[in-house]
């Protein structure tokens, strides 16, 4: 269904899912008063607060890779894939990482979820912030992280869980999407988790490359936060406003063939082997 069709079914029938008022005092507590209230109406305006509830309400029924594939077609992704034939078998009998750059934030995540999703039955996980837990049909294949909050000491816990579990892991190393640097868009550094797990568990690595950009406005914003060193991710806050100017576009999808865990051996840090995997990503 299309976003402009989606946004025509609003009612007071349709359950508020997303409800940026409860989620700012989840996150503030008692402080979530003193926003001010145009403040609110912006949050609520730029995170498509009613187009948001209204695919939520349309796609209740749907959980997991059935609610990633309805996100696509929601969105109108077309998706050219390349090297599909390198995505292991899913009666190999083994599990693995897939790691991807993230260009986008948003599309990105739904259209590789429904790749994977599909190959394999369901059978993967995703780490995710865990304001994404707030979407249903997401939750049963994510795996919540705030590192930046009270949970953050349990992320490593979190993360053991999932690559102890039997789901593939698909995984955005640079933990945020990509920015923009000197005119190239590009992520930030791979961080070494996938790796050092990916040893541990004995998981082949699965690279991809993902096309795609956000707007000059959403580059700036970060630029921006980073030269004044603001905690707070402002940027983030325009991911959604960006996933709906994304709408209606076509992505290049490039797999990989996998890279065996016994590559990753003691002649780099897990950090360099990071890098050299994000460098292979950005080849393919």
């Amino acid at each position: 269904m299309q976003t402009e069709s989606i946004a025509l079914v609003m009612s007071e029938h349709i359950e508020k899912t997303i409800d940026i008022e409860k989620i700012l005092q989840s996150k503030m507590g008692k402080k979530a008063r003193f926003v001010p209230a145009f403040a609110v109406r912006w949050l609520k305006r730029i995170v498509h607060e009613d187009e948001v509830n209204a695919f939520l309400w349309e796609s209740r029924n749907l959980t997991g890779t059935e609610w990633l594939k309805a996100c696509v077609r929601y969105l109108d992704m077309t998706l050219h894939i390349e090297g599909r034939e390198n995505l292991p078998d899913k009666d190999d009998g083994k599990l693995y990482t897939f790691v991807s750059n993230h260009p986008l934030g948003g599309e990105d995540g739904v259209a590789l979820g429904a790749i994977i999703g599909e190959h394999y039955d369901g059978r993967f996980r995703y780490l995710v912030n865990d304001l994404l837990l707030n979407l249903p049909g997401l939750r049963p294949v994510s795996i919540g992280i705030n590192k930046t909050g009270r949970q953050s000491r349990d992320f490593p816990r979190m993360v053991e869980a999932g690559f102890q579990s039997d789901n593939h892991m698909l995984m955005f190393p640079a933990g945020l999407n990509s920015r923009k640097k000197n005119g190239v868009i590009h992520d930030l550094p791979w961080k070494k988790t996938f790796i050092s797990k990916s040893v541990e568990y004995h998981r082949d690595v699965v690279p991809i490359y993902f096309s795609g950009r956000n707007s000059e406005r959403f580059y700036r914003i970060a630029n921006w936060q980073k030269k004044l060193h603001l905690k707070v991710n402002i940027a983030m806050l325009f991911l959604v406003d960006e996933m709906y100017r994304n709408v209606h576009k076509t992505f290049t999808i490039k797999i990989g063939k996998p890279i065996p865990w016994q590559t990753f051996d003691k002649s780099r840090t897990p950090v360099q082997w990071a890098q050299w995997v994000e460098d292979k990503v950005y080849e393919l």
